[in-house]
């Protein structure tokens, strides 16, 4: 075998490793990209858990404060309500009691 004959295989052997060598690079980086993909999937999920959940919590924080300003306002209504009833009872109370 001559000297440039063992050239030409040394640089077909060269460019056959360089062949695999981006091979597995290109497997390397796709198995990357789909493990970044599935890793972003699964964050973006996560996100869309804690916000259904944050939105679940602040509906039923909305309707707990609603029952107790309603209540608040019942409350205030009744007393406002006792209040101008014993206000009317004084009333008629001196007028029975000055002379006629």
């Amino acid at each position: 075998m001559t000297h440039q004959e063992e050239q030409s295989l040394k640089e077909t052997k060269r460019a056959e490793k360089r062949a695999a060598e981006d091979i597995e690079q290109l497997a390397r980086d796709q198995a990357r990209r789909k493990a970044n993909l599935a890793r972003e999937q699964a964050i973006e999920e996560d996100q869309k858990k804690r916000k259904t959940k944050r939105a679940e919590k602040h509906a039923a924080e909305d309707i707990e404060q609603l029952a107790r300003d309603q209540a608040r306002k019942k409350a205030y209504l009744a007393r406002e309500q006792a209040i101008s009833e014993a206000q009317e009872a004084r009333k008629l109370k001196a007028k029975k009691q000055t002379p006629e």
